[in-house]
């Protein structure tokens, strides 16, 4: 089976990769499952500077899912590409040939946020001008834009909660760099249109959809929120209809490709969101109970694509059969 995707510039050897905050910096699985089935691997969230989260406790469980407000802990930008990318590439590589397999490493998309436009696009260069390489091609194979964090010079609104501020943002990225560039919008608006509008307008490579839901939990015996940070964003299973709605009305939208995530438990969820519209699909929370599941959903997707008679999993993007 063809699992070959284009996602906007970013080759992709299966249609699955890792969801941002989920996977780590690509390292922490090696050996829990098998890197030949990714097509990718998305890193957590890079900023100019390094940046200590929030405090705890940060995340606890809910029915269906769960809630975190890790808040987007990470090293910085040039520290990453000091001591991670490199470390990135020789142990997966190392697993790999422990597995018999001489496959490329799978390229990283690297997932960034800022506090300014300004902070963007100094990330998006900087991660541009990287030279490690994997094989004939970069290690760092796409930026994902995280525009659900605080606009500092905007008054405290979220860069996906206006589309004039995105707009901004994606053009000044754009301009800051050659590499894919996927925009990660938040699902927590009244309409995509605007905002898929402001990313292709703009020079988006590729959406991607959806991030967290703005959620929060209460101990009911201490009266008090279950997060330090009070608030936090919901995952799992629970947010996968609204994946699922948001894909739809995305790539009904926008011609630009998606990369679809939002309670991915099995290939089943995978398979109903590119048929929405998703040209590839990301695994994030269910890593947490079954870290092999990334792989498992890999091979789902190709036994249904031989089952169903398509030639290529490429077929599947937005073949959704209306009544």
């Amino acid at each position: 089976m063809d699992l070959n995707v284009n996602l906007g510039g970013l080759k992709m050897s299966t249609p699955v990769t890792t969801a941002s905050g989920t996977f780590g910096y690509g390292t922490e699985y090696v050996d829990l499952l098998d890197y030949s089935k990714l097509g990718a691997v998305t890193v957590k969230g890079i900023r100019k500077d390094p940046w200590p989260g929030n405090a705890m406790p940060r995340h606890c469980e809910v029915p269906g899912g769960m809630v975190n407000a890790i808040g987007l802990q990470g090293p910085g930008v040039q520290p990453f590409i000091d001591h991670y990318i490199e470390h990135y590439c020789d142990t997966v590589k190392a697993s790999l040939e422990r597995r018999g397999y001489d496959a490329p490493v799978p390229p990283m998309i690297v997932n960034i946020w800022g506090g300014s436009i300004e902070e963007y696009a100094e990330v998006a260069k900087t991660l541009s001008d990287c030279s490690f390489a994997n094989g004939d091609n970069p290690v760092v194979g796409a930026i994902e834009c995280n525009v659900s964090c605080p606009n500092v010079k905007e008054g405290g609104h979220t860069f996906g909660q206006d589309p004039a501020v995105l707009a901004r943002l994606v053009k000044a990225v754009r301009a800051a760099t050659k590499l894919p560039l996927i925009v990660k919008l938040a699902p927590n608006v009244p309409d995509l249109k605007p905002y898929t509008a402001a990313c292709e307008d703009n020079g988006a490579d590729a959406l991607a959809l959806i991030n967290t839901i703005p959620a929060m939990v209460i101990d009911i015996n201490t009266r008090k929120p279950v997060l330090a940070n009070r608030t936090g964003g919901l995952s799992g299973r629970c947010v996968h209809p609204v994946a699922v709605k948001c894909v739809y009305d995305a790539h009904r939208f926008s011609k630009l490709p998606i990369l679809a995530m939002g309670g991915v438990y099995s290939w089943q969820d995978a398979v109903e969101l590119m048929l929405a519209g998703a040209t590839a699909v990301a695994v994030g929370t269910a890593t947490f109970t079954s870290p092999a599941v990334a792989a498992d959903v890999a091979d789902g997707i190709a036994a249904y694509c031989e089952k169903n008679g398509f030639a290529s999993v490429r077929e599947l993007a937005g073949a959704l059969s209306l009544f």
